[in-house]
């Protein structure tokens, strides 16, 4: 399986690295994109140097590189995950705006009928944010907010990460041991 992750300028970079650490994990192989504010805000969360973020992935493209083999689609790919997805990115994809490498990669995914995630972050959402997210998922996209589970009782905020990721990869039916299926309350 080769998946390509972006990362954006939106609070929430863990997502994105995590994610790359765990895709690596589990052998799937990465494309990654990363926009200048969303390396401003992996220094600024989790004080990584580039170089670091860059090796957790297979491949790295430069954001403005609208040439780069995730442009087209031709390029065999199962699909993008956007971890964090800023609420500029989501309404660049919503209006099939690729002027970048990262909305570009969305938008051919969207077009060659691939799964696309978009793991929004803002709030309050305002009318534009939602009318963005009615029309990236009325052409297909899949709109996941990092939201917490708490019934899981997590103890940390790696296991909330994970847990959220966990739902993540399940879109993409990729084996995985980070979170328990649900299986309904306990018997009391």
């Amino acid at each position: 399986m080769r998946l390509t992750v972006g990362i954006t300028g939106a609070t929430g970079a863990v997502y994105g690295v995590r994610l790359l650490q765990l895709l690596r994990s589990l052998d799937v192989r990465t494309d990654l994109v990363v926009s200048a504010a969303g390396w401003l805000s992996i220094k600024a969360e989790l004080d990584l140097e580039r170089r670091a973020v860059e090796a957790l992935a297979d491949r790295t493209h430069p954001i403005g590189d609208v040439a780069a083999s995730i442009a087209s689609g031709s390029f065999a790919s199962d699909g993008m995950i956007v971890a964090p997805c800023s609420m500029n990115t989501l309404g660049a994809i919503a209006h099939a705006l690729s002027d970048n490498l990262l909305t570009r990669a969305a938008d051919v995914c969207l077009k060659e009928r691939r799964k696309l995630v978009l793991m929004v972050r803002e709030t309050p959402l305002n009318l534009a944010h939602l009318r963005n997210m009615t029309a990236v998922t009325e052409m297909g996209g899949i709109v996941f907010p990092p939201l917490p589970a708490f019934y899981l009782r997590p103890q940390s905020v790696e296991q909330m990460v994970d847990h959220t990721l966990a739902r993540v990869l399940d879109q993409f039916g990729i084996d995985h041991q980070l979170a328990p299926p649900w299986t309904g309350w306990p018997q009391r």
